[in-house]
């Protein structure tokens, strides 16, 4: 969003008038490319759905999807609005994006790669946290750890997993101790 269009039409070959003709403002711009390359993780992930190794493709993608919007920061920065209720992306388009990874997630976890507490807003919080911790490793630090560990996390039955919590129906903060009948608060 800093460099002017100016520049921008400049790079890319074309006139500044060019630009303005098909973008009317930099946010149109920003959001077709941000749009652009959400939807080619789309179609990435609808090409992938029926591999024949489902658990690495899962794995792979979710990698794939950080190692690529990590280097981005403009992606970077408008994936974490978007997460965050503050960046729109193109209509339908997230949803299209958390579909594709659901049919991924989905074909994982039939397979036993992945567990089966896991649902997709499990993974697209993960992904979006993962992004984030990518890009802010210090700059000795391993890339990929964060997605390694990440990616470890959704893998079933390994040791130290822990399981996740079950969402309670009532805000009740009284329970009965089961060995003594006292309430515990």
């Amino acid at each position: 969003m800093a460099v002017p269009l100016g520049e921008i039409a400049r790079r890319a070959g074309v006139g500044t008038g060019t630009v303005h003709r098909h973008f009317p403002s930099k946010e149109a711009l920003f959001r077709a490319t941000v749009a652009d390359r959400v939807r080619l993780f789309v179609d990435t992930a609808g090409e992938l759905a029926d591999s024949d190794d489902p658990g690495a493709v899962f794995f792979g993608y979710l990698s794939a999807v950080v190692r690529l919007a990590s280097r981005n920061k403009a992606l970077l920065d408008a994936l974490e609005a978007s997460a965050e209720g503050l960046f729109e992306l193109t209509p339908g388009l997230e949803a299209d994006f958390r579909g594709a990874l659901e049919v991924l997630l989905t074909k994982a976890q039939e397979v036993g790669a992945v567990r089966k507490d896991v649902q997709v807003e499990d993974v697209v919080t993960l992904l979006f946290g993962c992004l984030s911790m990518e890009r802010r490793r210090l700059p000795d630090g391993a890339a990929g750890r964060m997605t390694a560990l990440m990616c470890d996390s959704l893998r079933p039955g390994g040791r130290g997993v822990t399981k996740l919590p079950i969402a309670r129906v009532s805000r009740d903060e009284s329970v009965v101790c089961e060995v003594c009948g006292r309430e515990v608060r």
